[in-house]
């Protein structure tokens, strides 16, 4: 079972990674209701490298992306249940609109977010200057939080 850490902590424990060799790969996202599609693009991230982080956003910044109404989960919530599975070695969250900064920090070697964010990779720029990689991984289809809550919403009476 993986860890929760602060900021801090992260961007210390990333560079014990790198002085061990080890490959590290980041991703990120709200996670709010976990699915199916979110356990095979992680495990995909998993098999990109030695170390999966998974940046989740707060409970602050899903709130602002999504509406009043979420996370369905709260961000200690999300945590434990992503440190639960075993491609999550570590979790940290994030506040801001975008991960950027923190990824500027932790410097992955390999920067995963899912196709549908291809337009805009938070982090491409800083990770593929340090001559780290960035993939935009293919989606599952029929998998989507927002689509699932609609669809719980729509059975009842």
């Amino acid at each position: 079972m993986g860890s929760l850490f602060s900021r801090a902590e992260i961007v210390d424990q990333r560079r014990r990674w790198k002085l061990e060799g080890k490959t590290v790969v980041f991703t990120n996202g709200c996670y709010d209701l976990l699915h199916p599609g979110h356990i095979r693009l992680l495990e995909q991230c998993r098999s990109m490298g030695d170390v999966l982080i998974l940046a989740l956003n707060s409970d602050d910044s899903v709130r602002r992306m999504k509406g009043p109404s979420r996370p369905l989960l709260d961000q200690q919530e999300r945590a434990e249940v992503a440190l639960a599975l075993e491609a999550v070695d570590a979790v940290t969250l994030f506040d801001e609109e975008t991960p950027r900064e923190l990824i500027a920090e932790v410097l992955p070697d390999v920067l995963v977010k899912g196709a549908d964010w291809s337009h805009f990779i938070a982090g491409r720029e800083e990770v593929e200057a340090a001559g780290g990689k960035v993939v935009a991984a293919p989606l599952e289809p029929g998998y989507s939080t927002t689509n699932i809550v609609q669809d719980i919403l729509g059975r009842l009476p």
